[in-house]
């Protein structure tokens, strides 16, 4: 199921653990060190986006290459758990939780997308 790891599926994931990991170095620096470990969890979710998407362009078969693809999208509904609870406890502002969500949006709405085309392909959904 290779595909071009240049794909914008593939960019957007990448520049947003880029984003996360960037986020949460801010966050360890600037905030409260008593949350650490919610840094730690949307960091680990964050960037797991984008490892289940590349391990996608390598998968075993259709079926697997869905499967991958469910787990990224499950490790960006993650994510987006933890980007609100950290908005919620004042560690981002409005500003920066929207930019957040914003990218993780888009890459939610593509990885649906991409899970439909295939398995519409396969003949699993109209």
């Amino acid at each position: 199921m290779y595909e071009n790891n240049k794909s914008p599926l593939s960019q957007k994931s990448d520049a947003f653990s880029a984003r996360v990991i960037k986020m949460v170095r801010f966050l360890n620096k600037e905030k409260d060190k008593c949350l650490s470990s919610v840094y730690n969890q949307v960091l680990r979710s964050g960037t797991s986006i984008s490892a289940n998407i590349g391990e996608s362009q390598f998968a075993q078969s259709p079926a697997d290459f869905v499967t991958k693809l469910h787990i990224a999208l499950k490790e960006a509904n993650e994510t987006r758990k933890w980007l609100n609870m950290l908005k919620s406890a004042d560690c981002l502002t409005t500003t920066q939780f929207e930019s957040m969500d914003t990218d993780l949006s888009e890459i939610i709405a593509m990885l649906i997308s991409s899970i439909n085309t295939s398995k519409r392909n396969r003949g699993i959904i109209n």
